[in-house]
Order: structure tokens, then C-alpha cells, then sequence
């Protein structure tokens, strides 16, 4: 999976934060960011439920082809 933070939509609500703290975290200015190493997901099935979290829609995670 990956995971990509539209930083334009990004409010800096932390629901992703709170929904999967293992993949996500929150800069020095409050807005969404993924954890280094964690653009795939980690494998981390939370991740989809913090995308759905966003109370803006800045988070995607799609699969890759195949």
C-alpha cells in the first residue's frame, strides 16, 4: 500500500495520528506526516482507517497494480 498527505487539504485535525500513532505523527506546525519509512503503510491496517478519518479528505492510500 501506499499512503500520500495532500498538505494543501491538511487542517491538522490528528485524527490519522490517533487512528494509527505507529504510522503517522504531526510536525512541528500541527499538520499530518507519515513516520519515517512508513509511506507503505507499514503494513499497519489502521492506516486505512485513519485515511477515512481525515475530516478532510487529505489522506489517500491506494494499492499498488497487480
Amino acid at each position: 500500500m501506499r499512503i500520500d498527505i495532500d498538505k494543501d487539504k491538511c487542517i491538522g485535525a490528528g485524527q490519522c495520528a490517533l487512528a494509527a500513532p505507529a504510522v503517522f505523527t504531526q510536525d512541528d506546525d500541527g499538520f499530518s506526516t507519515l513516520l519515517p519509512g512508513r509511506e507503505d503503510g507499514a503494513d499497519d491496517p489502521m492506516a486505512r482507517e485513519a485515511a477515512r478519518a481525515c475530516p478532510v479528505g487529505a489522506i489517500t492510500v491506494t494499492d499498488p497494480p497487480g
